[in-house]
């Protein structure tokens, strides 16, 4: 989703910076940026550490002037049950899904506020509205930036600065493929009939796709959009999950 938010607002002719942990393997962000890499650029961050972060926005705000637009898409899933939970699953959704977005906006909101203007766009999810068995850390960490958007909007709205989150259903991402990939092999079913499942689970009976949620993240960071903010759009389908 990150990828196609980029891709899509560096066609409107924004100057994208892609953080991510693998953005130093030159060779890696070649092939994930292909031949759509023009007005994306990319430069290590880790959202987990706050130095990492700091370091990261000032160097963009160093080299462009400023920070007007920031998308937090970083995130990680894994399952357990509440029972027996492993701390290290726990710890590791709130530090990247709710503390990583925290981290980024603390240091890219005082930019924004001096030029007067700011767009922030968290991705949160289905899951942040309702529960699902062995889910309580994503859960709990896409309910947690609901409640962090809800007060940036707050703190911003007098210096021109939204904040807003896109909550989506099932995305096709490599996330999902993954998942997809594994229920191949665990239940010996082709790759059809397992995306086929993973489809039935919104009445449109289609996945969503990264590109839709772009399209809405490109209005969402637009002039037009000025008052949306502290409010929450979700991309479901029809599916409360």
């Amino acid at each position: 989703m990150g990828l196609a938010i980029a891709r899509r607002l560096a066609r409107d002719g924004t100057t994208v910076v892609v953080g991510a942990r693998s953005a130093g393997d030159e060779a890696h962000v070649r092939k994930i940026l292909g031949a759509e890499h023009v007005g994306i650029q990319a430069a290590t961050l880790d959202v987990r550490s706050s130095e990492s972060v700091d370091a990261f926005v000032g160097n963009v705000a160093e080299a462009y002037g400023g920070v007007d637009i920031l998308v937090n898409a970083a995130g990680v899933y894994e399952e357990a049950a509440v029972i027996d939970h492993p701390d290290q699953i726990w710890d590791d959704h709130i530090d990247t899904n709710l503390s990583g977005s925290f981290r980024t906006i603390r240091a890219a909101m005082p930019h924004m506020k001096r030029r007067g203007w700011g767009r922030i766009v968290n991705i949160a999810s289905v899951a942040a509205h309702n529960g699902m068995a062995n889910n309580a850390a994503y859960c709990a960490s896409k309910a947690g930036l609901l409640g962090l958007g809800r007060c940036v909007s707050l703190e911003g709205a007098a210096h021109g600065v939204t904040c807003a989150s896109i909550s989506p259903t099932w995305v096709e991402t490599e996330m999902l493929r993954r998942f997809i990939d594994a229920d191949m092999a665990a239940n010996d079913q082709t790759l059809e009939e397992v995306r086929s499942e993973y489809a039935k689970s919104n009445p449109q009976n289609q996945l969503v796709q990264p590109d839709e949620v772009a399209e809405l993240a490109a209005f969402l960071v637009s002039d037009a959009a000025r008052a949306l903010t502290m409010e929450d759009f979700q991309i479901n389908a029809g599916s409360l999950w």
